[in-house]
């Protein structure tokens, strides 16, 4: 049997008080303090700083691609990935689905129109607007 991994948006100091946050606390093993990594049957991408502020873009960036080679190193698993940063952080999903372009295929995405999004704009391109 395949291992599902839940992937939410976090915040920098792992406070899973709200959202999908919370659901991975009560349900697949988020470890309240720790913010991003993986934690029980979950993974947490911060999209919120330690002070609950959120986080530009160019941060929750560096974050998705360490998600992404993490997830590239673990074929074994199954990411289902959230609409991270697209609900209490106030991002639109053009502006993150576009950061998991080239995730593999062991990623899927709970909203159907992202892998679609991801490939809209060039990675060298999300590097050079975000880094």
């Amino acid at each position: 049997m395949t291992r599902e991994i839940f992937v939410f948006g976090s915040n920098e100091a792992g406070r899973h008080g709200a959202g999908a946050a919370h659901f991975a606390l009560q349900h697949h093993g988020a470890v309240y303090g720790q913010g991003e990594g993986m934690q029980g049957d979950s993974y947490g991408i911060p999209t919120k700083d330690r002070a609950l502020r959120t986080l530009p873009l160019r941060r929750i960036l560096t974050y998705t691609r360490t998600f992404v080679d993490f997830a590239e190193a673990h074929p074994e698993l199954v990411f289902r990935i959230t609409r991270i940063g697209c609900g209490l952080a106030g991002y639109e999903d053009e502006d993150i689905a576009p950061m998991f372009q080239g995730a593999p295929a062991n990623c899927l995405f709970f909203d159907r129109r992202w892998p679609v999004l991801a490939k809209s704009v060039p990675l060298s391109r999300l590097l050079r607007l975000y880094g």
